[in-house]
């Protein structure tokens, strides 16, 4: 893979810190959760390099989502992120958004988001505003998610479990996109053939790491890129 910088062809330089809310709200416009495998990506990679891998895909992942809350600070925005507990099955201290399996009595990836966010930290859905979906995310730990992107304006207590949560904190999303921030190395993943490339960001002692850093890469691209292809690639669009 190419590094992340070089994908946006120059894009990102047109792009101010405050723009980058419009720039989302665009590319997301009209999106829903699609969860067909041809669309699964792992994350941080492209289409065609999850394709194939796809021999190593989990054959019945479990459904999951994920909220990726972009606080709206006066500033520019945040992602809010939270460390898992450590005494956890799955990704026990790890960086992540607040999210978990998709229950029967969710509606949807849209609903279960927002319910684990409120499980898993306090935050409340009044203050949350969705405006879309990421294609879905396959992980090798047997999980199949789908990034809800949203908005999510100040004023809001967080009141965590620290049963799954042991802290939370704000990166600026001008951090996150900036490609110097974006540091490549190359991973072992279970049986698969050789090494992928994976990505970390960075920030104040926290290192963003694995599928959560994947994802905000994915984001990334999405506002930066100007194909089409491979903005309905990284996006909830379905080809009607």
């Amino acid at each position: 893979m190419q590094d992340s910088g070089a994908e946006g062809g120059g894009g990102r330089e047109l792009v101010s810190p405050h723009d980058w809310r419009a720039r989302i709200e665009t590319r997301l416009a009209n999106t829903r959760p699609r969860h067909a495998m041809e669309d699964w990506l792992t994350p941080g990679l492209s289409l065609q390099e999850s394709r194939a891998l796809r021999a190593y895909f989990p054959t019945a992942p479990i459904p999951a989502a994920v909220l990726v809350p972009l606080i709206e600070r006066e500033d520019e925005l945040t992602v809010l992120l939270t460390q898992r507990a450590s005494q956890l099955k799955n990704h026990a201290g790890q960086i992540s958004f607040p999210g978990g399996r998709i229950e029967p009595e969710d509606a949807g990836p849209r609903e279960a988001a927002l319910r684990e966010a409120h499980e898993e930290i306090g935050l409340e859905a009044r203050f949350v505003s969705v405006v879309g979906f990421l294609a879905d995310h396959i992980l090798l730990t047997g999980f199949r998610v789908t990034p809800v992107v949203g908005f999510v304006r100040p004023g809001f207590d967080l009141l965590l479990d620290r049963g799954e949560v042991e802290d939370t904190f704000e990166v600026p999303l001008s951090h996150v996109f900036e490609p110097a921030n974006h540091r490549s190395r190359r991973r072992q993943f279970g049986a698969m053939p050789g090494e992928v490339q994976v990505w970390d960001i960075e920030y104040d002692g926290h290192n963003i790491w694995g599928a959560t850093a994947g994802m905000l890469l994915n984001l990334y691209r999405l506002c930066v890129t100007d194909d089409v292809a491979t903005v309905r690639e990284l996006a909830g669009l379905r080809d009607e």
